[in-house]
C-alpha cells in the first residue's frame, strides 16, 4: 500500500504549524514520492512558514469568531461559505488519500468537506482540553490523534489514538550539549542557570517578573538565559542598559534552543501544548506560567495535566511578578524537588509522535 497524495490543514500559530510540518516531514521520509499540499488561512503565519519548509500551500478566506461585537463577525458567514466552496474545489482537484487537520481556522472547513466526500480524515488535537471545533469535527472524522490521556469525555473513545505531539527533533536532542551551551551563551558551567522562554513574541508577565529582580539572581550566583520575545525586546534592553548584566543573557529570540535547554538547570515557560511536549522529552525541572489570554484557558489545563502528577510547578500569571523569582530560587536550592520533577515529567514524554501519527494514517488509508 502506498500513500501518494496528502492534504494537511490548519495553522494560525507555531503551535499548530510546527506539528503539521513535522507530520509532513515524517510522511515524506516514509514515502519519498508523496505529494503533500497544505491548506491554511490567508494572512496567517502558515502562508509564510510552510513554503519556507518546502511545501505548497493554498489559502482559505477564513477567520475566527471575535468575542466582542465587531464588524468582522458580520463577514463570518460569507467567509465560511467561501472557505467550504474553495476547500471542496481544492480537495476534488487534488484527490488526496487522506486529510489531516492540526487545528486552526482552516482545518474546520477542510476536514468537514473531506469527511463529506468520504476521504479518510484525522484530527490531531494538541491540548489536554480540546477546543469546540475539534469536538464537533470528531463526530465525522475517521480518527483523533491526542497528546493526553483521558479525553474520552470529549471524543468518541473508539476513534482516539494516543500519539503525543510532534516536536522539532533538533530542539529536543540535547545529550552532550551542556558544555557547548554554556560556551555559546558565554556563561559559567559551574553556576546554576535558569532559562526563561515565553514564545517567539514573548510573554509580558515573564519579562516583568524578572526585569527588576536581576540583582537577586546575581547575589545568589544564578545565571539567566532570557528570551524576552520581539514585542518587548527594545523595552527590556532599555530597562537593563545601566545594569551590570554579568551572567544574564537577554535575547529577542533563541534559534539554538537545544543549547539553551542543555545549559538550563530549571526552565520557566508558558504552557502551550507543543512547548510542554518538548519539555517532557527534555526532562528538566520546569515551572509553568500559563497564559491567561488563550481560548478556553487551554494553557492552564495543559499545565494542570503535569502539575497534578508532580511533573511541573505552576505559578499563576497574576501572581508571577511577586512569586516567580522566589519560587525558582527555592527550587534551585532543593535538589530533591528537582529530581522528583525531572523524573515525573520524563514519564510523560512521547518522543516518536510523528511516527505514531503516520502509523494511524497508514491504518486508515489501507
Amino acid at each position: 500500500m502506498s500513500i501518494e497524495r496528502v492534504i494537511i490543514s490548519g495553522g494560525g500559530t507555531g503551535g499548530h504549524i510546527f506539528p503539521a510540518i513535522a507530520i509532513a516531514n515524517r510522511i515524506k521520509k516514509e514515502y519519498p514520492k508523496v505529494d503533500i499540499l497544505f491548506i491554511g488561512a490567508e494572512g496567517k503565519m502558515e502562508m509564510k512558514k510552510v513554503p519556507e519548509a518546502g511545501y505548497k500551500i493554498e489559502g482559505l478566506w477564513i477567520s475566527g469568531l471575535q468575542r466582542r461585537l465587531t464588524v468582522k463577525n458580520l463577514t463570518l458567514p460569507f467567509k465560511l461559505l467561501s472557505s467550504l466552496m474553495k476547500a471542496r474545489s481544492i480537495i476534488k482537484k487534488f484527490n488526496p488519500d487522506v486529510v489531516i487537520g492540526v487545528g486552526g481556522y482552516a482545518s474546520a472547513p477542510t476536514l468537514r468537506i473531506a469527511s463529506m466526500l468520504k476521504i479518510p480524515t484525522i484530527v490531531q488535537e494538541q491540548n489536554s482540553f480540546p477546543g469546540k471545533t475539534n469536538k464537533i469535527l470528531s463526530k465525522t472524522v475517521t480518527k483523533v490523534c491526542v497528546a493526553y490521556e483521558n479525553l474520552e469525555r470529549f471524543f468518541p473513545a473508539e476513534k482516539i489514538e494516543l500519539t503525543g505531539n510532534p516536536v522539532r527533533k533538533k530542539v529536543v536532542e540535547i545529550d552532550g550539549l551542556r558544555e557547548k551551551g554554556f560556551e555559546f551563551f558565554g556563561l559559567h558551567s559551574n553556576q546554576k542557570t535558569i532559562l526563561v522562554v515565553g514564545g517567539s513574541l514573548g510573554a509580558k508577565t515573564l519579562n516583568e517578573s524578572f526585569v527588576n529582580r536581576l540583582k537577586e539572581l546575581q547575589d545568589k550566583n544564578v545565571q539567566l538565559i532570557w528570551q524576552c520575545g520581539s514585542y518587548q525586546f527594545e523595552e527590556m534592553k532599555a530597562l537593563t542598559a545601566e545594569l551590570d548584566m554579568n551572567g544574564i543573557v537577554l535575547t529577542q529570540f533563541i534559534n539554538e534552543m537545544e543549547l539553551a535547554y542543555a545549559a538550563a538547570d530549571v526552565i520557566i515557560s508558558r504552557a502551550g501544548a507543543i512547548a510542554i511536549s518538548e519539555l517532557c522529552i527534555i526532562g528538566k525541572p520546569t515551572i509553568l506560567v500559563p497564559s491567561p489570554n488563550v481560548a478556553e484557558d487551554h494553557q492552564t489545563k495543559n499545565a494542570m495535566a503535569l502539575v497534578k502528577d508532580e511533573a511541573a510547578v505552576l505559578v499563576k500569571d497574576n501572581e508571577a511578578r511577586e512569586k516567580l523569582v522566589p519560587r525558582v530560587l527555592e527550587l534551585l536550592e532543593d535538589d530533591t524537588e528537582q529530581k522528583k520533577l525531572s523524573e515525573n515529567i520524563l514519564k510523560k514524554a512521547i518522543a516518536n509522535a510523528d511516527e505514531r501519527i503516520v502509523n494511524v494514517v497508514k491504518s486508515i488509508v489501507s
